[in-house]
């Protein structure tokens, strides 16, 4: 029995680059095979990619607020490049892997390198023990975005689709992207926050390996009716962050970061009041 082939020689039926899709002539012989990877969503994980691997060229150049904003960039990136291979019916197998390795890059290494350089560089100068607590701190970021990443691929299709299982990478890379651009904005250097910048990056990279839920906002309909005056809520968000977008954008992910383990301690008094009434 011979295997599948594509119908149609014109379409090439594609989900990943190292799957081959063979083509029929009208004499029923079957040519050569080609490879491919559907272009439009991979660009904007290429887009992504870029910005945060100039996120840390620029750190490392001592150009903060450019790398914070790098990071940023990736996140519309990311957010951007799923929504689009699911509208164009271009999802494939190469794609998630492409995403998720680019996520890795952008909400792992950019954010830790950019906060190391930015805030724990200096620690170096306390001695040699505080020079590796403080690269330590990075890497515990970084490596707690890896895990957070590869659990969150292969448990994709059991958990509830509602809430996050731990704080969503791009959402801790938020919150340390805009710490650094609040403090560069409000010109106050790196070494000055050391302290609460190691306590939160620390925090952020706990709270995407942890077992708390974050509200996903999937279950929002997106394609349905909806009333005239939502469509407000849009240009209200564009014109409250363009008064301060460092400010805006780190209480915003600092108060979704908030809300995960906020949550959590009112569903467990729930359930302690429950079994006290009981």
């Amino acid at each position: 029995m011979q295997p599948p082939v594509n119908p149609d020689p014109d379409v090439d039926t594609e989900v990943g680059v190292d799957e081959q899709v063979g083509e029929v002539d009208d004499a029923g012989v079957e040519g050569p095979r080609r490879r491919g990877i559907y272009l439009l969503p991979n660009l904007f994980t290429t887009a992504g990619l870029f910005a945060g691997f100039y996120a840390i060229v620029a750190a490392m150049a001592g150009h903060f607020q450019p790398a914070a904003i790098a990071v940023f960039v990736a996140m519309i990136m990311d957010g951007l490049d799923g929504r689009i291979a699911r509208l164009t019916h271009t999802e494939s197998a190469f794609g998630k892997e492409y995403d998720s390795l680019s996520d890795m890059v952008s909400f792992g290494l950019a954010p830790a390198l950019v906060m190391y350089e930015w805030a724990f560089k200096d620690m170096a100068n306390f001695g040699f023990v505080w020079g590796k607590i403080g690269w330590l701190g990075a890497f515990f970021y970084a490596i707690a975005a890896a895990l957070r990443l590869a659990r969150f691929n292969v448990r994709a299709g059991v958990v509830d689709k509602r809430y996050f299982q731990g704080l969503p990478s791009p959402a801790a890379a938020g919150i340390i992207a805009g710490m650094v651009w609040l403090g560069v904005d409000l010109s106050i250097p790196g070494p000055a926050l050391m302290i609460p910048a190691y306590v939160l990056t620390v925090v952020a990279g706990a709270l995407m390996v942890s077992s708390i839920g974050f509200y996903s906002f999937k279950d929002f309909n997106l394609h349905g009716r909806v009333p005239f005056t939502t469509i407000l809520i849009i240009p209200i968000a564009i014109i409250v962050i363009s008064f301060s977008p460092p400010d805006v954008l780190f209480i915003v992910f600092f108060a979704y970061a908030c809300s995960g383990p906020v949550m959590a301690l009112w569903r467990l008094r729930r359930r302690l009041a429950h079994r006290k009434s009981h």
